[in-house]
C-alpha cells in the first residue's frame, strides 16, 4: 500500500480485490458490487470520497438473484459516501440488447433491504441488496 496525502493505493488483483470489498461494506454497501478479475490498481481518496479501480480487462457478470448482467469496463471510478455510490463511471448493466451506464447506486436508509440502480437519465431499478452479496 502507498500513502499520499490521504489517499490509499493498492497494487494487486489479490489485495485490491479485498480491500475493495472491505470499502464497500465499510460504507453501508454490498462487497459482491465489484467482482473482478484481474485487479492491477484500487484506491480511495477519504478527503474527497473518490475511489478507483483498474482492471486488465472488461468483466460481464452474472447476478443471479437480480437476473441481470452487469458489464465492468477496465476502469472505474466513484466518489463514496455511506449507503451512496454516485458519479459512478465504468459500469454498465444490460437491458435486453442495450448497454446502459449505471450513474449512481443507493441502499435505503434505514434498510429497506433494496439497493437502487440510477441512470445518468434517470432511469431507476431496485434489487434485494443480499442479490448483490459477496459470492452472488
Amino acid at each position: 500500500m502507498a500513502e499520499k496525502a490521504g489517499k490509499e493505493i493498492y497494487h494487486g488483483h489479490d489485495i485490491c480485490l479485498k480491500k475493495s470489498i472491505e470499502l464497500l461494506e465499510e460504507f453501508g454497501l454490498p462487497g459482491g458490487l465489484l467482482p473482478l478479475d484481474n485487479i492491477e490498481e484500487c484506491g480511495v481518496d477519504r478527503e474527497s470520497g473518490l475511489i478507483w479501480i483498474k482492471a486488465k480487462k472488461r468483466v460481464d457478470h452474472y447476478f443471479k438473484k437480480a437476473g441481470r448482467t452487469v458489464i465492468y469496463g477496465t476502469e472505474i471510478r466513484a466518489t463514496i459516501q455511506k449507503n451512496h455510490l454516485r458519479n459512478l463511471t465504468g459500469v454498465r448493466a444490460k437491458e435486453y440488447f442495450l448497454s446502459i451506464p449505471i450513474g449512481e447506486i443507493l441502499v435505503d436508509e434505514p434498510s429497506s433491504g433494496k439497493i437502487h440502480f440510477k441512470t445518468f437519465g434517470g432511469i431507476s431499478k431496485s434489487f434485494p441488496v443480499e442479490a448483490f452479496a459477496v459470492g452472488e
